[in-house]
């Protein structure tokens, strides 16, 4: 048998030194998304958001048959970015100015391309931070969904010098009338029961915390399944071998798919914050491994009243994924002086993003 040299044959990933400010990568295997992912995607997390269940619910609410989940729509387009971008990450740091541009349905297809906006080497000079710019569009080159990340990544030779430093300016969060309503809904038919008579925007207030009560545990199918649906094929989630010299010594879950593990143990509490309209912040902020239990907490940040609409309100969510434990035994978050912070190292998620919600 004659051996192939891997060298050319195979692709290693980029490492940090081969990122440049401005470099554009068009990501390869675009991605046809069925009914299928979106059931398998049901089965891993347990979501129960009903306008993701059920075509007459969806039909009633003006979408002209079920909508694909967002999260799962992110988490297709992310995984297209792997490849060439975070192959040899180190961790998928966060994620701002995350905007779901307009509804995706089974049979819509995925194509992703990627600007790099940021670098900065890590004083250890063994790796570095990538900032990128990511667009999915489908098959009518219209924006499905729009993200800004960041991602460590190891260098792969230590020795070369660090390239200067540029980390982008980004919003915060996503003004509120930027915030993309699906076109020809309405939800004025809404029947209470469907979402199991939970609370609505109007008896919600700023300040408001629910903790979700179920938890999830994680195992090795369910998050490898996750990964695969996703093609994200990071080393750190699929490769034991390699990750078991690493410091962690096993694999990691998929932070994406603890988002969505966190948004399904949510419905219990903001069932009725029915659709996932952007992203204005996340950090995966300590790792997730198998055999870890999710728990959720949800606090109510903003509100915001829509024009012309007596359905639905704007709601902005901070919420966080715990590990193993509950959130009254935490100290959940500290600030310190220079304004970072930091956080209990159960608390394994913080995102912040903006839902539609019934009144």
């Amino acid at each position: 048998m004659t051996l192939i040299d891997t060298k050319v044959a195979a692709q290693q990933g980029n490492y940090f030194e081969d990122f440049k400010i401005g470099q554009v990568f068009k990501h390869g295997v675009p991605r046809t998304i069925t009914e299928a992912d979106a059931t398998l995607h049901l089965a891993l997390t347990g979501s129960r958001f009903p306008l993701h269940c059920a075509s007459p619910v969806a039909q009633a609410c003006g979408f002209k048959s079920v909508p694909l989940d967002n999260l799962l729509v992110f988490h297709i387009a992310f995984g297209k970015t792997v490849n060439d971008i975070s192959l040899n990450a180190i961790a998928n740091l966060g994620y701002a100015e995350v905007k779901f541009e307009q509804p995706c349905f089974a049979d819509d297809s995925l194509f992703v391309c990627s600007e790099v906006i940021g670098l900065k080497q890590n004083s250890n000079g063994k790796n570095g931070v990538i900032y990128v710019r990511s667009t999915a569009t489908n098959q009518n080159n219209k924006v499905v969904v729009s993200w800004i990340r960041w991602v460590m990544v190891e260098k792969h030779d230590v020795d070369l010098p660090a390239p200067k430093t540029l980390i982008p300016d980004f919003k915060t969060h996503i003004p509120s009338d930027d915030v993309s309503i699906p076109q020809q809904t309405y939800f004025d038919a809404w029947k209470n029961h469907w979402s199991d008579n939970q609370i609505k925007f109007d008896a919600l207030n700023i300040g408001d915390a629910i903790f979700h009560q179920s938890g999830i545990t994680i195992n090795d199918s369910g998050h490898s399944l996750a990964t695969n649906l996703y093609q994200n094929n990071a080393k750190v989630h699929f490769d034991q071998h390699q990750m078991q010299h690493s410091s962690h010594g096993q694999r990691l879950v998929y932070g994406g798919h603890i988002i969505s593990i966190c948004r399904a143990l949510s419905y219990n509490g903001v069932g009725n914050a029915l659709w996932v309209s952007g992203i204005n912040a996340g950090s995966h902020t300590n790792p997730c491994f198998s055999g870890d239990t999710i728990y959720c907490q949800s606090e109510v940040i903003d509100k915001k009243e829509i024009n012309q609409r007596s359905d639905i309100g704007l709601i902005r969510i901070r919420m966080l994924g715990i590990k193993n434990d509950t959130p009254n035994a935490l100290d959940f978050i500290d600030r310190e002086e220079s304004g970072r912070l930091t956080y209990h190292q159960n608390i394994v998620l913080d995102l912040d993003y903006w839902a539609l919600m019934l009144k």
